[in-house]
């Protein structure tokens, strides 16, 4: 695997020489742009908006359009040339409590690797001393014509430099938290948290696959052999009217139970969705009202 930069950590005075390797792969189906008529692939031309000759890559450069409309042209020795004391060093920060990192912060995963013999003590230091700590070491890097917040941490044995979004990236979730007016009753709160502590379970992402695309799979694989596609199994949508949520969520306990005592899931997996509305379905339902209609959205996704 080729590592895609090099540098070395700043750990106080110690320097540790390293190699970044991309930590993840995105595994997906691409499809091209065809004409449908004949399946000839659609190809795009580089042209230019002032003289409107065809540009080939090598002449194609970067710009940054100024507010009154001129045109700042860099060069690759522009970016080569930054005064950013993270340009070749990942500077560690400071040590924060690893319960303290929202998610919502985190980007890409790198692994990094020790960058010859004498890098080997010191990164072994450093990961022995995080490993068991509860604590992340926040640093900052450029990596990628970008300079960005990240975390280094452990996992299985080796450093990850874990990137992160800079605060002023994350939007304000305002505009997405419910009206304030919702009430929940204490008996709709505690069937929830007896749902939640049914499908309690340790993290193992390995029981899990993506559906979509072995199904996406199989249909290409059936075209290409010139066979009847798959045929797939039509999920029933009834339920969708407002009920009673202590009684579904009461369905959905006895449901997740009955699946784990026949062997099921233990995480509640993709294919645990459809017994869970099925057995939602059996609760008694109340008849919508008009006025009620926010409260049946809800309903139905407490449901689903």
């Amino acid at each position: 695997m080729q590592a895609i930069w090099k540098g070395a950590i700043s750990f106080g005075m110690v320097t540790i020489p390293i190699k970044v390797f991309s930590a993840t792969e995105e595994k997906d189906i691409s499809f091209r742009q065809v004409h449908v008529a004949d399946g000839g692939r659609i190809r795009y031309k580089r042209v230019c908006s002032e003289c409107g000759e065809e540009v080939p890559y090598s002449d194609i450069g970067k710009g940054y359009e100024m507010a009154d409309g001129r045109m700042v042209i860099l060069e690759p020795e522009d970016f080569a040339d930054l005064p950013l004391s993270s340009k070749k060093v990942i500077d560690v920060l400071e040590f924060v409590p690893a319960d303290q990192v929202d998610p919502l912060y985190l980007g890409k995963s790198y692994y990094l690797a020790a960058d010859g013999g004498p890098g080997a003590k010191p990164y072994v230091l450093l990961r022995d001393a995080l490993e068991g700590s509860e604590l992340y070491a926040l640093v900052k890097v450029a990596l990628r014509s970008r300079e960005s917040l990240g975390l280094l941490r452990t996992h299985d044995n080796v450093l990850v430099l874990q990137v992160m979004l800079w605060p002023d990236e994350v939007r304000d979730s305002a505009f997405a938290a419910p009206d304030e007016d919702v009430e929940i009753r204490k008996q709709e709160k505690a069937m929830a948290e007896s749902y939640i502590d049914t499908l309690r379970g340790e993290f193992d992402p390995d029981q899990y696959h993506d559906e979509y695309r072995h199904a996406l799979e199989q249909v290409v694989e059936a075209k290409a052999a010139g066979v009847p596609l798959p045929e797939a199994e039509e999920e029933e949508t009834e339920g969708a009217e407002v009920v009673d949520l202590v009684a579904a969520l009461r369905a959905s306990v006895e449901a997740a139970k009955a699946r784990r005592a026949a062997g099921g899931s233990g995480g509640g997996g993709q294919g645990d969705a459809t017994p869970a509305k099925k057995a939602a379905k059996k609760a008694p339902a109340k008849k919508a009202v008009a006025k009620k209609a926010p409260a049946k959205k809800t309903a139905a996704k407490k449901t689903a």
